[in-house]
């Protein structure tokens, strides 16, 4: 009779139930064939497993061995299926106390039977959970993060061994628990924000960064509704640094901002810890990055920097030095906050809901417009430069700010500059200003308003909206810049303490309109 063990499988940033079915018979001695659409990780398990047995004390059995991974229709990736090939063979002639209706099993082996860290263990936890399952085993580095999930026996394990010993009784295991899961955290509107991921964070507040009025504005419009902003100017203006320290104003995640952040992180094998990710992510890849590492993919689709900056900032810098093809990709998840990879066997969607903060010099050499350095560059180089950024991308970003050399003199200056914490607690205000306006839609932040709902939720008193026809038919706005412009125009109205009318007035749009692409 066929010995059936419960595993798991990653599909995008979610994790399936499969169930591992070993069976022996016939010739061919010590032979292991795996089917069930199997990748060729998974094949290559046959050779763990049967040096895990045999490092682990156990005879292999003398008959064929045939496991099938069902459903079969789903694709079985990676070596994480060590561990539950192993048990549903050893089952077979052994009496284990295993409930097979209630236990998963999953981790990948070493030859000498040794478990090894797994991709994905917060995912698998819940999808376990939701299937009625009681009792998760799998590596002992995966078990804080799986013991999120409560009302789940989580069994950390360190190898084949110490398992077997548990399962015929001869030892107990102490069930990991963290304590708190995740329905008690979702009972917390937002959570704490621990300490920046970034190095030495306190030297990027606003306090300690001198003048850039205009681009520290932008900044906090950025974050207030969720708007896409480039930052331009000459070398050593600040931009970078302006973009580090914007961090410290984005508003608190909420726990389901939380959740979807570590799934991504636990999936891609980037989790550093055991808790939630209570940080919104900043990530900054280098203008050198493959299509396939800016948005995912690859022959395992795995999640891209895009995805890995969801509910956060993607930052890159030196804009337009990234490829065409990188550049354009960003088309779709800036519309729809998610990216779809197809591959021949599957399609797989990422949430990919991010900022978009870019920073780029004027022209190649950096200085035009400078008012210290002159420009070298041809008006050739600079039309080819500013051209690597077409239309539909420039289309797509809501702010555009200039972040000019400063003078000695304000370098020097002695008085305060107003602190990131400040900021942040006007951010916060207008996020939530928003969440009560929209808590009935399927969005909560004015950078996310869709078109039909613009003129239903941006109202202009009358002199703005004079303003606004003939700032269009100067600006020759399409219709998403128009749109656009009145998001902005009602994030500033947000941010204004004094304005308690959902009305967006002259001054508001007239802010708005400093943020507009000029044309040179």
């Amino acid at each position: 009779m066929p010995a059936k063990i419960f595993s798991a499988a990653i599909v995008g940033l979610e994790a399936k139930i499969i169930l591992v079915e070993a069976d022996s018979g016939g010739g061919d001695f010590g032979q292991i064939t795996v089917v069930g659409l199997p990748d060729t990780a998974v094949n290559e398990s046959r050779e763990r497993v049967k040096s895990a047995l045999r490092n682990s004390g156990l005879k292999y059995p003398k008959r064929k061995i045939t496991v099938n991974l069902a459903p079969a229709d789903v694709k079985k990736r990676g070596p994480a299926y060590d561990l539950p090939i192993t048990i549903s063979i050893i089952a077979l002639n052994n009496n284990l106390k295993i409930n097979y209706q209630k236990d998963i099993f999953i981790g990948e082996l070493s030859l000498d039977g040794e478990l090894r860290e797994i991709k994905g263990a917060l995912a698998i936890a819940m999808s376990a959970k939701a299937a009625g399952l009681k009792r998760l085993f799998l590596p002992a580095r995966n078990a804080d993060e799986a013991s999120l999930v409560s009302g789940l026996e989580i069994i950390a394990l360190h190898n084949l061994r110490e398992l077997l010993a548990f399962l015929r009784g001869e030892i107990n295991l102490k069930t990991y628990s963290q304590g708190e899961g995740l329905e008690e955290k979702n009972n917390k509107n937002d959570l704490k924000q621990s300490t920046n991921n970034l190095e030495n964070s306190d030297n990027f507040d606003f306090s300690k960064i001198r003048g850039q009025k205009n681009a520290k504005r932008a900044l906090e419009i950025m974050a207030a509704g969720c708007h896409n902003l480039l930052l331009y100017g000459p070398p050593g203006s600040g931009k970078t640094l302006l973009a580090k320290a914007s961090l410290k104003i984005m508003p608190a995640l909420s726990f389901k901002e939380s959740l979807e952040i570590t799934k991504i992180y636990s999936i891609s094998g980037k989790m550093k810890g055991a808790s939630l990710i209570k940080n919104r992510p900043f990530r900054s890849p280098h203008h050198s990055a493959s299509n396939s590492a800016l948005i995912g993919g690859g022959p395992l689709p795995s999640p891209g920097e895009i995805s890995l900056a969801h509910c956060g900032l993607l930052f890159l810098d030196e804009f337009p030095e990234f490829s065409r093809s990188a550049i354009e990709s960003l088309r779709q998840p800036l519309e729809d906050g998610k990216i779809n990879i197809s591959r021949a066997n599957a399609s797989l969607d990422f949430p990919a809901k991010f900022i978009l903060l870019a920073a780029m010099n004027p022209c190649p050499c950096g200085y035009l417009g400078d008012s210290k350095k002159s420009c070298c560059c041809s008006k050739k180089q600079i039309i080819n430069y500013q051209n690597r950024l077409s239309g539909p991308i420039l289309d797509r970003l809501d702010l555009f700010s200039e972040v000019k050399r400063l003078e000695i003199s304000e370098i020097e200056r002695l008085e305060d500059e107003e602190d990131s914490e400040t900021i942040k607690k006007r951010v916060e205000g207008a996020r939530k200003k928003q969440a009560k306006r929209y808590q009935k839609y399927n969005f909560k932040v004015n950078g996310d308003i869709p078109g039909t709902l613009v003129k239903k939720f941006c109202q202009l008193e009358n002199n703005a909206l004079d303003l606004l026809r003939n700032a269009s038919e100067k600006l020759v706005l399409s219709g998403r810049s128009y749109f656009k412009l009145l998001k902005v125009a009602k994030t500033i109205s947000d941010l204004d303490e004094n304005n308690k009318s959902e009305i967006i007035q002259l001054k508001h749009l007239a802010e708005a309109l400093q943020y507009r692409r000029q044309e040179n």
